[in-house]
């Protein structure tokens, strides 16, 4: 039937994603629950499948990388993000480069760029956007989203941003512009260099613990001194000061070398 190490293989070979840099039950959970529901009795069976259809293997993809999301995910930690930490980092240098990393579908790269326009206009002219799925950063780039994953959003920035597409909206053009992107695998490709902030979130959880430090460390390489990284609400940084992070508030970081932190640091409170 095809052991898991001959279908991990098989799989990176037809798509180029690494399943080894994942938590192993995790990701055989997901992915007998995919095969029962399609009726594949073994893996070759199912490698079969997804060669064959391709809508087939989108869903697939869709269901290993988990592409579920929304504009502001918890919004508490955008407040953070919007009343301490950009501040911070535009005392520094403007304008800003961010980057998005495991953007999905591009709700979290576009809720960046609603944030920067509204509140800092011109401090961040453009947002690399990266994922490993080609299908969803198409979705991405499309800027198509049903109403349900906008309801964080204020009503003025619908009204001001969006237009209404067939059964959702649709991010306008001036928003869409300034996102860029771009396929980019955390474990296999060397990150972009001198970033000012990193969003990442609920995205690493899924990694083997070598794959998490290994993502972690390439975060500080590509961020400049005093760069932020931005993580989710189920993730924590251990032993961030090893990887040259210092701890800034709840899901935030800094890397090291830009001096003292602002007094008290950053907090939520």
């Amino acid at each position: 039937m095809g052991s898991w190490e001959w279908f991990v293989s098989a799989f990176r070979q037809r798509s180029g994603m690494d399943l080894s840099a994942y938590k192993r039950p995790q990701m055989e959970r997901r992915i007998q629950s995919f095969m029962a529901g399609v009726g594949a009795a073994d893996f070759p069976q199912l490698v079969r499948m997804v060669e064959a259809d391709r809508e087939l293997y989108r869903r697939f993809v869709d269901h290993l990388t988990i592409n579920v999301s929304e504009f502001f995910r918890n919004p508490q930690h955008w407040e953070v993000l919007r009343e301490r930490v950009i501040p911070m980092l535009l005392a520094r240098r403007r304008p800003l480069q961010v980057w998005s990393a495991g953007c999905s579908t591009g709700e979290e790269p576009y809720s960046l760029a609603l944030l920067m326009r509204e509140y800092f206009p011109g401090a961040c002219e453009r947002i690399l956007a990266t994922d490993i799925d080609a299908e969803a950063l198409e979705r991405a780039a499309a800027g198509r989203y049903r109403e349900r994953v906008l309801e964080q959003v204020p009503r003025a920035m619908l009204e001001r941003y969006f237009q209404r597409d067939g059964a959702g909206l649709r991010v306008n053009d001036s928003i869409r512009s300034m996102v860029r992107f771009q396929r980019h695998d955390l474990v296999r490709d060397p990150p972009p260099p001198a970033m000012d902030l990193i969003l990442c979130r609920n995205v690493v959880i899924y990694f083997t613990e070598s794959a998490r430090e290994h993502v972690y460390r390439g975060f500080v390489r590509a961020l400049r001194p005093g760069g932020v990284l931005f993580v989710g609400s189920t993730e924590q940084v251990f032993q961030a000061a090893e990887l040259g992070l210092e701890h800034l508030d709840t899901f935030f970081y800094r890397a090291v070398g830009a001096g003292p932190l602002p007094h008290g640091g950053c907090s939520a409170g």
